[in-house]
């Protein structure tokens, strides 16, 4: 599918993962319309809450909202046909099951699974309703949907079992959702990357990086947000990719801790 001149959602488009794939969207002409926390809009752009930059229009919104992803696909809606979202908003959660002050927190597996699932699925389910309407190019195709799974939804470590949990489900529904929308038109595709070097590992020392990049077979070391930004350009661009999750991770399996 073309990109160009095609309105495109992004979420988590402020910082990471999803700053690079707005980036790459737009560079390849797509209009794009990135949805994010007003705090991380905020650190991406201080003294804004939405601002145009490099064809890129950050709007704040939450993806466990409704109202927040129908405004964010409205405004990209005004700008072209929504023909591509892709979500990238996500939250990393680690707890064991018994810990030293008990079991594992329920309020935590419920935010785990609402913003790295739910989230998904809000805009999986508009994103598509939106995409539905635009006139289909001459293939007969109207859109993209990209998600975003993990490793740990296949080689989940101690302490990730809400994490695991919400983005095995991820991965569990991209077939599903690829055979319902496909009487429209519409692909849906996950990708699961291993370890990427986002500002979530900011914070870790170098003795830890060192020992996650040894256990990357190859390259031996972390992934890049603009290597996930340009498999989610090859899938929108590769008319024959549906329904299925791609691990993005130099062969890495992760191990048990």
């Amino acid at each position: 599918m073309d990109i160009r001149g095609a309105a495109a959602l992004v979420t988590g488009a402020a910082s990471g993962l999803g700053a690079a794939t707005a980036a790459a969207l737009a560079a390849r002409g797509a209009l794009v319309v990135g949805l994010d926390l007003p705090a991380a809009i905020e650190r991406a752009a201080p003294g804004a809450s939405a601002v145009l930059r490099d064809g890129i229009r950050l709007v704040p919104g939450d993806v466990t909202v409704e109202a927040d992803v129908q405004r964010a696909i409205d405004e990209a809606s005004t700008l072209a046909p929504l023909r591509v979202a892709v979500s990238c908003a996500g939250i990393a959660t680690g707890k064991r099951l018994i810990g030293r002050d008990g079991p594992h927190d329920q309020a935590a597996f419920e935010r785990t699974i609402a913003v790295n699932l739910f989230g998904t699925f809000q805009v999986l389910r508009l994103a598509a309703a939106r995409i539905a309407k635009a006139e289909p190019l001459p293939d007969g195709q109207r859109g993209v949907i990209v998600q975003t799974a993990s490793v740990a939804a296949f080689d989940g470590q101690i302490g990730q079992a809400a994490y695991s949990a919400s983005k095995g489900a991820v991965a569990a529904m991209t077939l599903p959702a690829a055979r319902d929308l496909a009487r429209h038109g519409i692909r849906v595709m996950t990708i699961a990357p291993g370890v990427v070097d986002t500002p979530m590992m900011a914070g870790i020392g170098a003795d830890v990086r060192d020992a996650l990049e040894a256990t990357v077979p190859f390259p031996a070391r972390l992934a890049r947000p603009d290597e996930f930004a340009q498999l989610v350009v090859a899938v929108v661009e590769h008319d024959y990719l549906n329904g299925e999750t791609i691990r993005m991770d130099g062969a890495l399996r992760m191990p048990p801790r």
